[in-house]
């Protein structure tokens, strides 16, 4: 079984993949977008806690996931705090995952 948080190989992200999904996330109002973020189900994540399942930490998910045949194309990745990426797992569609905010 894949680890979460890499790439369709197993392997880790490059840096530019890392900044290009960072970039997807939505802008903390109130906060530095370059430092904190928020997640689809608005959980709030730190740019400098990529790969780390602490506060804060987020995680890169697979909007269709490698077991549905997703692809590490950028359209296909999104950043999720890593308790929600847990929490979705394989659900494709988003519609089969209700989501969790996770603060």
């Amino acid at each position: 079984m894949r680890a979460f948080n890499t790439k369709t190989d197993g392997g880790a992200f490059d840096e530019a993949t890392i900044e290009a999904v960072w970039e997807k996330a939505d802008i903390d109002p109130g906060s530095s977008a370059d430092v904190f973020r928020k997640d689809l189900c608005g959980a709030t994540i730190h740019r400098q806690r990529y790969g780390q399942q602490v506060q804060w930490g987020w995680e890169i998910d697979h909007i269709r996931p490698v077991s549905e045949g997703g692809t590490d194309r950028i359209i296909n990745l999104r950043p999720l705090h890593w308790a929600n990426n847990r929490a979705k797992g394989d659900r494709y569609p988003d519609s089969a995952w209700t989501g969790k905010v996770t603060e």
